[in-house]
């Protein structure tokens, strides 16, 4: 358990957060971690969906749960005068849910509508696609990055599987409790024992998911057909260094140059000066093995494949006769030390930040070193974290637009195979 005390407000926020994610999917059906966590809070051991909302409400209480990459976390705010009946609540909704049929139909109804909306939006069609193509086949970070899963698993899904799932990933030794608020060590860890003390472990051990590094893969393009859209949109991507590693603040730098802000080098070429895009970026997920490095760039049809030559033009520039500058370097490191204050007010925010400590192995006092971090960058590491990290020649681009008006030209590139695929991912041949 991990305590850090703020008494500026009555109040106090707890969270569970569990070695599990949207990475276990691949281990089961897709989407299962995500709907299984959010079902949590539509009926327990002795409460309804509508007792449930209705007590929370009563309490002044706000229970929250849901899953990212790597984890899955159930959280709790209470006032300090409610906090032991709030916790009564928010460990049985933990502990017990109860998966009611009638709600998980309703639910997976509603999923189901979601993934669709997702696979009519460029961005979320491409981040349900992309990953599997960069990670391959076993890997748990080969899944649909929006962590929803496909409507034929949704559809698969049954109350059982919503019931191993939370026995498998959803248990004592899996998980760290984190609190943060008006409160103190002996006031709180009394309540927490009371709770959650008795909590049996089961004797399952608990699965490894496959984060295992992968090699850079050879460059390829693949191709979604979206008869009608008024533009192409450009993803593509590599792998790249956990979010964890030693030197992420040169990393992180090196991104802000290229491409992490509004006056980076990518969107000042593509939206600036060529006027082809209304933005174009660079930016990674958070991972906690290797994480993607994802190039963003919506742009008029008919400059798709001249965008993608633009893109590759400033990466390549960047690793060779146009390295990042001090000037580059000066500005990132200040608007990275001047946002700190702001990150950091609200006992949520610490919250979040424990949360992240825990999942990237970083050091309690990791916030507090980092203004320190920012000020030590150096263009040595900037530029060393581009040559290691930054490799054009292997990023797999997937591209959402109207087919017929981009395919030949883009096959002129030499960026490697084209493939045709669907929005599930599937391989359509060329000739379609």
């Amino acid at each position: 358990m991990v305590l850090a005390r703020r008494t500026s407000v009555p109040v106090v926020n707890v969270a569970l957060q569990f070695d599990a994610g949207y990475a276990t999917d691949a281990l089961g059906i897709l989407g299962a971690a995500d709907f299984t966590m959010s079902m949590l809070d539509e009926g327990s051991a002795t409460r309804g969906a509508l007792e449930i909302a209705a007590e929370a409400e009563s309490l002044g209480a706000y229970i929250s749960t849901y899953s990212d990459l790597d984890t899955s976390t159930a959280s709790l705010s209470a006032l300090k005068g409610q906090l032991e009946p709030s916790l009564d609540l928010f460990a049985e909704v933990v502990k017990e849910p109860a998966f009611p049929e009638d709600e998980l139909i309703r639910l997976r109804k509603r999923w189901i509508e979601g993934i669709r909306q997702e696979k009519n939006e460029p961005v979320q069609l491409a981040l349900r696609t992309l990953p599997v193509l960069m990670y391959g086949d076993g890997h748990a970070y080969g899944i649909p990055f929006t962590g929803s899963g496909t409507e034929e698993s949704i559809n698969s899904l049954k109350r059982d599987d919503l019931i191993a799932w939370h026995q498998t990933w959803i248990r004592p030794s899996n998980g760290t409790l984190f609190v943060v608020g008006d409160t103190t060590m002996d006031e709180i860890l009394p309540l927490l024992n009371q709770y959650f003390g008795s909590w049996a472990e089961n004797r399952m051990a608990v699965p490894e998911k496959n984060i295992a590094e992968v090699a850079m893969r050879p460059g390829g393009v693949y191709l979604i057909d979206k008869p009608g859209a008024p533009q192409s949109l450009i993803l593509a991507g590599h792998v790249a260094p956990p979010t964890g590693v030693d030197n992420n603040i040169d990393i992180l730098t090196m991104n802000d140059v290229i491409g992490g802000s509004f006056t980076a080098r990518v969107n000042m070429n593509l939206r600036e000066d060529k006027g082809w895009a209304y933005g174009a970026y660079t930016f990674m997920e958070d991972a906690r093995g290797q994480r993607p490095w994802l190039v963003y760039a919506p742009v008029q049809t008919d400059k798709t494949t001249d965008s993608i030559k633009e893109l590759i033009r400033e990466m390549d520039a960047f690793l060779s006769a146009a390295p990042a500058t001090e000037e580059e370097l000066e500005k990132s490191v200040r608007n990275n030390v001047n946002s700190l204050p702001g990150q950091f007010e609200t006992a949520d925010a610490v919250l979040n930040a424990l949360l992240s400590n825990d999942r990237f192995g970083r050091p309690d006092d990791y916030v507090g070193s980092l203004k320190r971090r920012y000020e030590a960058v150096d263009l040595s590491g900037v530029h060393a974290a581009a040559k290691y990290d930054m490799q054009p020649e292997s990023l797999t681009s997937l591209i959402v637009g109207v087919l017929e008006q981009i395919k030949q030209t883009i096959s002129e590139l030499g960026l490697g195979d084209i493939q045709v695929i669907d929005e599930d991912g599937r391989a359509i041949p060329l000739s379609e």
